[in-house]
């Protein structure tokens, strides 16, 4: 089996990991904070104390960081930078979600060394990675996903979307697709709070039409219960949003729905909203609704 590196070690990370770990893939893992790691450690893990170290004992060196700027830090740091161990043989893979224009920029740098790379942003959350259900949404050359497909079997399934760049385009798109959905809903419910109802009500009747996806179907359970832990956090969707329409940008074209839900979020952040659940944007629209979880 190919010797696994993973770099960041968040929610996500963490989860993806144990299944490595859990079908026997020897490990290496780096985090910036280190206790995470060690609890891996404990798992059967080798702890890494940098990115270049960690990709220095690996074949495959998988990142799964916040942003642009963790994904800089973590490859191309001058000292510690997991670029500085790649060569031709190795494989990198970028699991984070990226900018496109920052994706195609680390993709040209890690060719340079000889390593080839993919981009595989995954959709889903804490309960998809716990459970191997994420979907691996992969940019690049057919014949390296051919190489690691079965270490990324481990956490979900896989989508081939096309060249380096556009799994990552089609992440931003969900990701976009999804923060629209769940900004309209906490919109509606709370029009339907303020003609009399009550979440739980306005949730029943929606959820037995055919206008709503079984994404914004969680969603709205969740603002019925007003559960708010962070499977995905505001200020991250936010994020995404942001790179959404940077890539709109870059080619041309204009999102007005993306960015008006953008500003929603960014409303949401600025009251205080930012480390919880994405469906917490509800609570801009909601009236006190003691009966809500009721």
């Amino acid at each position: 089996m190919p010797t696994i590196a993973l770099l960041g070690l968040g929610a996500m990370g963490t989860r993806v990991a144990q299944n490595l770990l859990q079908a026997g893939y020897p490990l290496v893992v780096y985090n910036r904070t280190v206790d995470r790691a060690q609890a891996l450690e404990a798992q059967g893990a080798t702890v890494a104390p940098t990115p270049r170290t960690a990709a220095a004992q690996a074949d495959v060196v998988i990142s799964m960081v916040t942003d642009d700027d963790a994904s800089r830090s973590v490859w191309l740091d001058a000292n510690t930078g997991a670029l500085h161990s790649l060569k031709a043989g190795k494989i990198a893979i970028a699991s984070s979600t990226l900018t496109i224009g920052w994706t195609q920029a680390l993709a040209a740098q890690i060719q340079q060394t000889g390593a080839a790379f993919l981009d595989a942003p995954v959709v889903g959350s804490r309960p998809q990675a716990e459970a191997g259900k994420l979907i691996y949404l992969v940019g690049g050359a057919p014949e390296t996903l051919v190489q690691v497909q079965p270490i990324l079997l481990t956490s979900g399934s896989v989508q081939a979307i096309g060249d380096r760049g556009q799994g990552m385009a089609m992440k931003l798109a969900v990701n976009a697709l999804f923060g629209i959905q769940v900004a309209a809903l906490g919109e509606i419910l709370g029009l339907l709070q303020r003609q009399g109802m009550t979440t739980r009500q306005a949730m029943d009747c929606l959820g037995n039409t055919p206008v709503l996806s079984p994404a914004a179907q969680g969603a709205g359970s969740l603002m019925v219960t007003n559960q708010q832990a962070p499977l995905f956090p505001t200020q991250l969707v936010e994020k995404d949003l942001r790179y959404a329409l940077a890539a709109a940008q870059s080619v041309g074209t204009e999102l007005p729905t993306t960015i008006a839900t953008q500003q929603v979020f960014q409303q949401a952040i600025a009251q205080g909203y930012g480390a919880q659940n994405l469906t917490a944007v509800a609570q801009l629209y909601e009236q006190l609704d003691v009966s809500a979880a009721g």
